[in-house]
C-alpha cells in the first residue's frame, strides 16, 4: 500500500519560493500580496507591511491588500491607520461586508458601540451569512445594554453556526443580561463542551442566579 501522506511544507519555504517570484517578477501583485500573508503568519511584521505596501503600489485596486495590511495596523494598535485602509477598501467595493465589520470592530475598540451597530448592520445586511457579523453584533449590542436585540443577534449566529463555542458563550451572555437563566447554563455549558474558555467570573454570576 502507497503512503500518500504529503510532507508538510515549512514556512520558511514557502517564503523563499515566494521571494523568487517577487524577484523575478518585481511587479507580481499576487506574489507581493501572498508573500506579505505568509510573512504575517510568520510572525515577521515589518517584512508583511512592506509587501502589502508594495502590492497596492502597484495595484492601488487591491481591496484584499488593504485589508491585510489594515489587519495588521489594527492588531499593533494603531486604529487610525487601520480605518484609513478599510475605507479605502469600501471606496473600492462599497459592498464588502469584511471591510464594514473590521471598521465596525475598529470603532467598538474605540468605544462606540453605536456606530460599530451601524457597520455590524451595514454587514449582514450584505451577507446575512457573514458569522462573524452576528457575534460582533451581539457584543456590540451588549455594550450597549440592549439586552434583547443581542440576544436576537447571537441566535443568529448560533443559527449559522451551532458549534461555534464563541458563538455560544455570546449567546449565555446575552441570555444572562436579558434574565434568561436556564437558558444562558445551557448555552454556557455548550460553549464549554465546545472548548471555550468561559469566564470563571461569568460562570459564578449565573450560577448564582440559578
Amino acid at each position: 500500500m502507497s503512503d500518500d501522506t504529503q510532507p508538510e511544507v515549512s514556512l520558511e519555504s514557502v517564503i523563499s519560493e515566494l521571494e523568487k517570484i517577487c524577484n523575478d517578477n518585481p511587479d507580481n501583485v499576487i506574489a507581493h500580496h501572498k508573500l506579505g500573508l505568509v510573512f504575517r503568519q510568520a510572525g515577521r511584521i515589518d517584512d508583511a507591511i512592506r509587501e502589502l505596501e508594495k502590492a497596492i503600489e502597484l495595484d492601488d485596486q487591491s481591496m484584499e491588500s488593504y485589508i491585510n495590511l489594515g489587519a495588521i495596523f489594527f492588531d499593533q494598535g494603531d486604529m487610525d491607520r487601520a480605518l484609513q485602509l478599510n475605507e479605502k477598501a469600501l471606496t473600492i467595493s462599497p459592498l464588502m461586508a469584511e471591510a464594514h465589520v473590521n471598521i465596525g470592530l475598529i470603532r467598538q475598540q474605540q468605544g462606540d458601540a453605536r456606530a460599530a451597530v451601524e457597520c455590524y448592520d451595514k454587514a449582514v445586511q450584505i451577507d446575512p451569512h457573514l458569522l462573524t457579523a452576528w457575534i460582533n453584533l451581539t457584543s456590540a449590542y451588549t455594550m450597549l445594554e440592549e439586552d434583547k436585540k443581542a440576544v436576537e443577534a447571537a441566535r443568529q449566529a448560533v443559527t449559522l453556526e451551532p458549534d461555534n463555542s464563541m458563538a455560544r458563550n455570546n449567546l449565555a451572555v446575552a441570555l444572562y443580561f436579558n434574565g434568561d437563566y436556564v437558558e444562558a447554563k445551557q448555552n454556557m455549558d455548550k460553549a464549554k463542551e465546545l472548548g471555550y474558555s468561559v469566564d470563571s467570573r461569568f460562570s459564578q454570576a449565573l450560577q448564582e442566579k440559578l
